[in-house]
Order: structure tokens, then sequence, then C-alpha cells
């Protein structure tokens, strides 16, 4: 990904899901209009997902995901389901493939439940009615197939039909529109920080050049809000922490909101004087996916953990660790000389994340920059789910500098 790529966790995910040899993939390749996806006759081609970016007009930048058939058999084949099956929590819009040729299967009718459960707008894309004597019956509501899905569909489903062919490109172009038009349905993502200030104000960000430091650049999240900044007219100062009182006294009056990265949190509060916000860019991430005050709940299990509690690490992108790694050193230690123990700890990352959280005390996650707003809702609603805390990277490193309620004051009102 360039610097001027839409990141992944940012950008509107489209599943391709259905049985075997429905045509997924070669609708895919039609879809994004590349040969994405490898094709073939036998069932059972694609073994896991495929991802592809594309722009889809007027949704903007999507994410594209060709899913293993549901169906597949054999430990391999069930393996290859599971990794469709994952794919659904990820998904903003589904698209359901169906052979024409074949019907509406029972797979495919568990599919259209798990959208329905799940609030995941669908398509469902007749394939292959190239191949139908009446072809051209099955383009009408009155065809066939499209009778027989619409009996199917599961109560509270948003669900548009089509009929298409990959093969020959007949009604690819309506397919786009179609998938665009559901993706309407999708939940809009939260501002990350635009709705906290108006034109014209001056915001600082605080943010630490160290050895973790990606090298000539800034993270995810401190992008993200310096764009969004801009977008609000609004004036962003960048400093790092042994500047920032320099910078705070140069200014002719105070700024609107200190944004600063989670680990200078103690330094940072220090400097900036009580009456100006302070929030962190990690809190903000959290705001934007949702379901922050769940997180600030979690915070209250990390002075009670013990030498036998279990801690879960997660971290939702992968990178290359170092000796002061905040998710596997700094959190550790952090965590150990607040609530005065030695818990065992744990670390996933990336896509990983156990399927039971049982037997975990406490869940510590990082900011979720790389993940979108489905699947960092996914492990949420799972840790809900399981009565286990969960609390992320920025809240509880404020937590245990005792400035949490500090920083959650230019929040109030606005977060769930």
């Amino acid at each position: 990904m360039s610097l001027n790529d839409t990141p992944g966790a940012e950008r509107l995910r489209i599943g391709f899901f259905g049985v075997r040899n429905a045509g997924k993939s070669n609708l895919v390749n039609a879809f994004t209009g590349q040969s994405l996806s490898v094709t073939s006759p036998v069932a059972g081609t694609t073994t896991d997902a495929v991802v592809k970016g594309m722009e889809l007009l007027p949704v903007g930048p999507v994410t594209v995901v060709d899913t293993p058939g549901i169906d597949d058999e054999g430990d391999l084949g069930c393996k290859r389901a599971g990794r469709a099956r994952d794919e659904l929590r990820r998904c903003d819009v589904a698209v359901l493939v169906v052979d024409a040729t074949r019907g509406v299967s029972d797979q495919d009718r568990e599919l259209l439940s798990a959208f329905a459960e799940k609030a995941i707008p669908c398509v469902v894309a007749f394939n292959k009615v190239d191949l139908l004597a009446a072809g051209r019956d099955a383009c009408g509501e009155g065809g066939a197939a499209f009778e027989e899905a619409a009996l199917k569909l599961p109560e509270g489903a948003i669900v548009r039909k089509i009929a298409v062919s990959a093969a020959t490109g007949m009604n690819v172009r309506e397919l786009r529109e179609s998938v665009a038009a559901a993706a309407g349905h999708a939940k809009p993502a939260r501002r990350v920080v635009a709705d906290l200030v108006n034109p014209g104000d001056v915001v600082v960000l605080v943010i630490p050049i160290d050895s973790s430091a990606p090298k000539g650049r800034i993270i995810l999240p401190q992008q993200m809000v310096l764009r969004d900044l801009l977008d609000a007219h609004a004036a962003a100062l960048a400093c790092q922490p042994d500047e920032l009182a320099g910078l705070l006294g140069s200014l002719a009056r105070p700024p609107k909101l200190v944004v600063t990265d989670s680990q200078a949190f103690s330094q940072v509060a220090a400097i900036v004087p009580p009456e100006v916000p302070l929030t962190s860019f990690s809190i903000l991430m959290a705001r934007r996916k949702g379901q922050l005050s769940l997180l600030i709940e979690g915070a209250n299990a990390l002075g009670g953990l013990t030498g036998e509690s279990r801690v879960l690490v997660c971290e939702g992108c992968t990178h290359h660790r170092q000796c002061e790694d905040i998710g596997t050193v700094k959190m550790p230690a952090w965590i150990k000389a607040f609530c005065g123990a030695e818990p065992r700890f744990e670390f996933v990352s990336g896509k990983e994340f156990p399927d039971s959280l049982e037997g975990y005390d406490l869940v510590v996650h990082c900011g979720g920059c790389m993940l979108n707003g489905r699947e960092m809702g996914y492990r949420l609603d799972k840790a809900r789910a399981c009565g286990v805390p969960i609390v992320n990277y920025g809240i509880a490193i404020a937590h245990m500098n005792g400035i949490l309620e500090r920083s959650l004051d230019s929040l109030r009102g606005k977060y769930s």
C-alpha cells in the first residue's frame, strides 16, 4: 500500500460467497475487471480468501474478497469453508453467488440467514444464466430462480437480486451498481476527530519519533487524525513530547485539543494545562470503532489482576517486534507494575482471535486501526458475550496513569 492508498480498514469490504463451482471467482474477476482469482471447472479451486482493492463508484475505494466454497468437504475443505465463514464477520456487503442452473441450495439459504442475522446488506447474483435455455426469462422478477429466492429470504434481510453471467459479462455493470446501492445500508463510520472541533480551531498532535516509529512516515491513526482535522478546516500542529512545552508557550491562545500517542500520556499530561482538553489517538480510534463505553468499563479490571490471572493481548496488525514493543514488552510491564502482580500474558496478532475467550480475565487490545468496524465489533461483542472485560491500549494507559477521566472530558456525549 502506498501513502496515497486508502488503508484496508477504511475501505468498504465486499465479500463474494456461495457454494463450490457457483462461479464466484469468475464473477469476482468480471466485477473487478482483473484476473484476480484462479478459476477452474474443478470444485474447490479457491482454497483461501483472495483480496483485492478497487474503486467502486460512487462508493469510493473498496476491498473485494473471493471466498472458498461454503460447502467444501473433508478435513482441508472444512478449514477452507471456515475461512469463508470468518469473512462474514468482516464484510460490510455480501454478494451471494448462486448457480442459476442448479438453483438456490440449502447452504445458500444458510448464508442468507447469516447475512440477515449479522445485518449485512446482500446482493444475490444468479450466475451462469447464459447456460439456461430460457436464460432471458431469469432476468425478470418472474424467473423461477428469483421466485425461489424470494420465498426463502429471512425476515429483516436487506437483499437485492440480479441475473448475471460472468462468462459473457451480462449485467456485470448492473451488479456493481446493485452492490453500490446495497452499500448505502452499511453503517456509516464515525468521524475520527472532526466533530470535536470547529473551523479555525488549533489542535496539537504529540507524536513521539522513537525506535518503534516507522521510517519516514507516521502511523495510520496519526495520519487519520491529521486528515480529518484538515477536512474540518482546523489547524494541526505536530511535535514530539520534548517540544510540547515550547510549542504551547508560543501560542497566542490555548489549543482546542491536544492529542497524544498513548505511550507519552503521562509526560504530556504533566505539561498540558488542566483546562486544555487532552486525549489520545488510541482513544479517538476506539470511539470511531464503537462501544467505547465497554472499553472504559474494562479498564476497571486492571487493578484486580493477580498472579493467577490470564491476560490476552491482541494487535490487529502484524509487524516486526522490537525490544521496546508496546504489545509484548511495555504493556505487560505497565500492567504488572499497576496491579502489583505477575499475571500470565498471551499474545495474538493480525487476523488471529480466539474462538473462545473462556479462561481469560482480561483482553487488552490495540486501537484497531488495521481492523475494519465489523471485525472490531465482532471482537468487542465476543468479549461482552463471554463476560470478559476488554480494554484498549490508550484507555488502559490513561487509567493506569490516573488521567482517564481527563482524557474523556472532550468526548462527553459523543460516544457510545
